[in-house]
């Protein structure tokens, strides 16, 4: 299966110097460039195919291939960083031939450069994970395999706690009311506060006094049968005059006189009445 090949960064403003000779061992330096008047611009792509890895240099609007510069290791010679600024690298670019040269390389902000270091370290560290994994799989399977299976006859014994429960009781792990007024426990009310049912039949109670001894009071009317019986007739009460009517209150009787024996006058037929009858 052919590798397939995955874009890790893209800048799409890149200029190309062409730089001096390396003066010693101390390292390239920017300002020895012609900066304000580069070679070649254009865009940069850093593009990864299985462990190889291609700095890029194509035309903005073709496409077409500028250089290309293939990348073994990182820090190494293919890609170096100025001693004199992080904008500009010196790169080294390859053809079909096997030619290779040195070229410069800037960016105008600083975060482009940020970005095509940390594509570059992300891909030598995969590829440094990807030998390490390989590594632990060779020893796994070339070691001794460690046979954690139950042998014939072997058992084994777990055991588990057990908790009590007791029926109405709250257990450990519920946790308790909280006491306030927002908890939502009604109080009982307060004592007195329960209303009698009012009599039945709504009558008024009314007692009346009883004549004096010796005294015989007229027949009653039906209205003081009905007082008299517990019951209280309001329409026979006289709440005096009213302003409307014309009407004057009548005088209230007054109870006969007689002898101080309320039975004095029925001791025998020889009273002065003629209309007993003497057998």
């Amino acid at each position: 299966m052919a590798d397939y090949e995955s874009v890790l960064c893209v800048k799409n403003n890149v200029h190309v110097y062409r730089i001096p000779p390396r003066p010693s061992n101390r390292g390239y330096r920017a300002s020895d460039w012609k900066l304000d008047a580069p070679d070649w611009d254009g865009r940069l792509r850093v593009v990864a195919k299985g462990k190889e890895l291609f700095i890029k240099l194509e035309d903005k609007t073709s496409g077409e291939l500028f250089a290309q510069c293939p990348v073994d290791n990182h820090p190494g010679l293919a890609v170096e960083s100025v001693t004199d600024s992080s904008r500009y690298f010196v790169i080294r670019i390859k053809d079909e031939s096997g030619r290779s040269a040195f070229i410069g390389i800037g960016f105008d902000d600083r975060s482009d450069s940020f970005d095509l270091n940390v594509a570059l370290q992300d891909h030598f560290k995969w590829l440094k994970k990807e030998e390490e994994a390989q590594v632990t799989t060779k020893e796994f399977n070339t070691g001794p395999k460690l046979d954690l299976g139950f042998k014939e006859g072997q058992t084994i014994t777990i055991n588990v706690a057990k908790t009590k429960k007791y029926v109405g009781s709250e257990t450990t792990s519920s946790k308790p009311r909280p006491k306030g007024g927002n908890s939502g426990v009604f109080l009982p009310p307060p004592p007195g506060g329960v209303k009698l049912p009012p009599p039945t039949g709504g009558v008024l109670p009314q007692t009346f006094s009883a004549p004096p001894s010796g005294n015989v009071s007229q027949p009653q009317s039906q209205s003081q049968v009905n007082n008299s019986s517990g019951h209280v007739d309001l329409l026979d009460f006289d709440f005096g005059e009213s302003p409307s009517s014309g009407s004057v209150n009548s005088a209230p009787a007054k109870p006969v006189q007689g002898n101080s024996d309320p039975w004095g006058d029925f001791t025998g037929a020889g009273s002065s009445d003629n209309n007993w009858v003497e057998f």
